[in-house]
């Protein structure tokens, strides 16, 4: 699957730009009155272009900080999305409802989460009345959940979510998961309540027995329980502030969690490479039973199946293509972080890969010169290459791979 990169522009709160950039030792209402309006502050011909730019600046670099220390991750993930479809998913406090927005989000969610993760499978379940419905199974066809979230009959709101029944639906099927794969499960909820038939707390203990990390995005405000089992599971567990945040919050599940003690121990994994076919007649693909004339071939029973990556349905040997794999690797040694440049060392004058050229002091109507807050020069530690802002945010998240360590590596050779 390709994936467009495209810059955007976004939306920017100062309010929350200062609550992220201070230290957080409690809860919003228990910290002192700040006066936020006053970092917008005007530069010398009394513009706020700088200090729009800014922020932005500012957040493009928040989202760069990650752990790129090498550690064991588990590159074949199994998880299941659970969607609240309650009555309370129809407020407005997020535009232009919780519905609406978890929808579209969980789409694009979907569209990463198996660019991010070519050989993982994924599987949806909503809450609703009190019950539980699995819309799909797990598979590793991104189409396939998005096509039923498209679907508007599955996507009808009505009374209170159950947590428990939920949590035991998705459970029933990742106890089958083999130990290699990881098992997860990921909740949106918009609910502060929930209807279930017995003791939740018991459907938690079978979870931490099971190795199944759990982790919830809450579109309300933090409730108890949720944040106890994400504690006892070892997953994650945030409040959303606004649209923006709660994409964030959202895109944070996508790396690979690191591999538990329980998990450690490391063994082999049987895979298979098919053949791809075309076929001058159609033939019924072992996956769907459709006559199709494209397809792959299993390597090891000859089934015909539609699209990789998969679980042949026939010998259940993991098929993959090689790309697939080769995509997963870079979870397992991230590129480390760029150092910004200082002014004293910012010499270069054009980024190393897409070449637009990098800002330099100005003059301004005073007559002075000015220099803008940061250099906007990023440097590799390994080659010593020179990057923009967006070639940095390029390279971490779609390309993982440095163009100046390549360049270097193809001339040595």
């Amino acid at each position: 699957m390709s994936k467009q990169y495209k810059q955007t522009e976004e939306y920017i709160d100062v309010d929350d730009e200062i609550q992220n950039t201070a230290q957080q030792t409690g809860y919003a209402w228990e910290e002192e009155y700040k006066r936020s309006w006053d970092v917008l502050q005007e530069d010398e011909d009394g513009s706020l272009k700088r200090t729009v730019e800014n922020f932005q600046h500012r957040m493009k670099r928040k989202k760069l900080f990650r752990d790129t220390s090498t550690i064991r991750r588990g590159i074949i993930r199994h998880i299941f999305l659970i969607i609240d479809l309650s009555e309370s998913m129809m407020e407005k406090d997020l535009r232009p409802s919780r519905l609406e927005l978890t929808l579209s989000y969980a789409e694009q969610f979907i569209l990463e989460y198996f660019d991010q993760n070519p050989i993982s499978q994924l599987g949806i379940i909503v809450t609703k009345g009190g019950i539980a419905e699995k819309l799909t199974d797990l598979t590793g066809n991104p189409m396939d959940n998005i096509r039923v979230l498209k679907n508007k009959k599955n996507t009808d709101t009505d009374g209170e979510p159950s947590l428990q029944n939920s949590l035991q639906m998705a459970r029933s099927t990742l106890i089958h998961v083999p130990a290699h794969g990881s098992r997860e499960i990921l909740i949106i909820m918009g609910s502060l309540t929930t209807c279930d038939p017995g003791d939740i707390y018991e459907t938690i203990d079978s979870l931490v027995n099971e190795n199944i990390r759990v982790s919830v995005v809450g579109l309300a405000a933090e409730v108890q329980i949720c944040k106890f089992m994400c504690k006892k599971t070892k997953g994650t567990y945030g409040v959303v502030l606004n649209e923006a945040h709660f994409k964030d919050l959202l895109f944070e599940i996508i790396p690979p969690p690191p591999v538990s003690v329980a998990q450690s121990k490391a063994e082999l994994v049987i895979m298979g490479f098919p053949c791809s076919v075309t076929d001058s007649s159609p033939s019924l693909c072992a996956c769907h039973s459709k006559p199709t004339t494209n397809g792959y071939i299993c390597a090891r029973c000859n089934s015909k199946i539609c699209d990789l990556p998969t679980d042949c349905p026939v010998c259940e040997l993991t098929l993959v293509s090689s790309p697939h794999l080769a995509r997963s690797y870079h979870h397992l040694f991230p590129i480390d972080n760029f150092v910004e440049v200082p002014w004293n060392s910012a010499f270069t004058t054009h980024c190393f890969s897409c070449q637009i050229p990098f800002p330099s002091t100005m003059t301004s109507s005073l007559g002075t010169r000015v220099a803008p807050d940061t250099s906007g020069r990023y440097k590799c530690n390994k080659c010593n290459q020179h990057f923009c802002i967006d070639c940095d945010i390029f390279v971490h998240e779609v390309i993982h791979n440095c163009p100046g360590c390549l360049a270097t590596t193809s001339s040595n050779h």
